[in-house]
């Protein structure tokens, strides 16, 4: 097996949360990691080396539709980090490219029609190249798949049961929103607005889970609703689509160790009393009112051109690091018992905390994983599982926590 000049190379450095990755990556692993920028700007590449002091960084410049680039790019490293968004417009070649040569890759989308037509179009070619391919490897969706795995995990040592059921509920999320995500966001429902399959397939829970996957179960959409168990209003959360389906794909691949019938939902907590209810009723609609502008074309427009963020702006340096969440999962077994645990951040989940998680998860995919492992397309917790929750907890200011139920 050829040897890798690199260990990762970090595509899209430029970006705003690729910015935020190679200053994590410079600040803790620099002397320890071989590894690299690229970008299709050689000016904004030596701009950033400049300003981050990386005079002696290798830069690699590489265009996300050039194949003969981007494959140069890949025979140089094990990994590639991907922040070049929406992925949907800008990701496909280099997902193809990595398949290809057998390069591992991560990201940090949240487009689940993309990631489904990736899975169909070079799953096999990933698997026979030994190419692993991790799809969400930021806010959306490690905590939610990690948070799962780490609970079933809990409850299988101390009751001899995996939870049939889990629920996640935000009880805190503080941090800004950038301009790519909304972007993605738009350029996702353009395409379902055009689409009448991609709309059916966006209301599937079990979208990005294998084919004759046997699932079932109806799994529940949160609407405004008092939850008993935290004794809160709840309101729905809007990453609950995508990180639904990565927790459900993870069950599938990993022989449905969560059980055929595994119920999961995520929702925000919003208070009590009547204040909780009318705060609950102001997310729904808030929510539906938003997406109800960017399907129509001149709202769209003025929300992306007067009000939204644009592609390229995020939440300042000093609002990242304000920035903070908190989630709890509750899971119940078959008979009844119940299990809690809960997952913290120390940055903005969105930018901050995303770019740590998706350094750390590449780092892991190079340095921890196994190097017998299968090529394909895996999900964060069944490719790196354990080994990244604990890397969470010491490089990237997460805390996992099992609480009193």
């Amino acid at each position: 097996m050829i040897e890798k000049e690199f260990d990762i190379i970090v595509f899209g450095a430029t970006s705003f949360v690729g910015q935020i990755i190679t200053q994590h990556i410079n600040q803790k692993f620099n002397n320890t990691l071989n590894w690299a920028i690229a970008g299709r700007s050689k000016e904004k590449l030596k701009n950033l080396s400049d300003t981050m002091n990386l005079s002696e960084m290798k830069t690699i410049i590489a265009d996300a539709t050039d194949e003969i680039t981007l494959k140069a790019l890949c025979a140089r490293t094990k990994v590639v980090i991907s922040t070049v968004g929406p992925y949907a417009l800008y990701g496909s070649t280099l997902v193809k490219i990595c398949a290809e040569t057998g390069t591992h890759y991560c990201d940090l989308t949240g487009e689940p029609q993309w990631i489904k037509k990736m899975q169909e179009k070079y799953s096999k070619t990933a698997i026979d190249s030994g190419a692993r391919i991790i799809h969400c490897c930021g806010f959306d969706s490690i905590p939610s798949d990690l948070g799962v795995h780490f609970l079933q995990k809990h409850a299988l040592e101390t009751t001899g049961k995996n939870c049939n059921k889990i629920n996640m509920r935000v009880v805190k999320m503080k941090g800004g929103v950038s301009g790519g995500t909304i972007f993605s966001a738009i350029n996702m429902i353009r395409e379902a607005a055009k689409d009448t399959e991609l709309r059916k397939e966006l209301k599937n829970p079990y979208s990005l889970c294998p084919p004759n996957h046997g699932f079932k179960s109806k799994q529940n959409s949160v609407k405004v609703s008092y939850d008993e168990e935290y004794k809160s209003w709840i309101a729905p959360f809007i990453m609950a689509a995508i990180n639904s389906r990565i927790v459900h794909r993870s069950n599938s691949l990993s022989g449905n160790s969560y059980g055929s019938d595994f119920l999961y939902e995520e929702a925000v907590l919003v208070g009590k009393g009547k204040v909780g209810k009318w705060k609950s009723h102001c997310v729904n609609i808030g929510l539906a009112m938003i997406m109800a502008g960017l399907i129509i074309p001149p709202t769209r427009w003025l929300l992306q051109n007067y009000i939204l963020p644009k592609p390229g702006e995020g939440p300042s340096k000093e609002e990242q690091l304000s920035g903070e969440y908190e989630l709890l999962f509750t899971g119940t077994t078959s008979d009844g018992t119940k299990v809690k645990c809960r997952i913290t951040g120390d940055q903005d989940p969105g930018y901050g905390s995303t770019a740590k998680m998706l350094a750390q998860s590449a780092i892991c995919l190079a340095k921890d994983v196994p190097k017998n492992t299968k090529g394909g397309f895996w999900t964060p917790a069944t490719i790196m599982g354990d080994k990244l929750t604990k890397r969470l907890i010491s490089q990237a200011g997460l805390d996992f926590e099992i609480i009193d139920s």
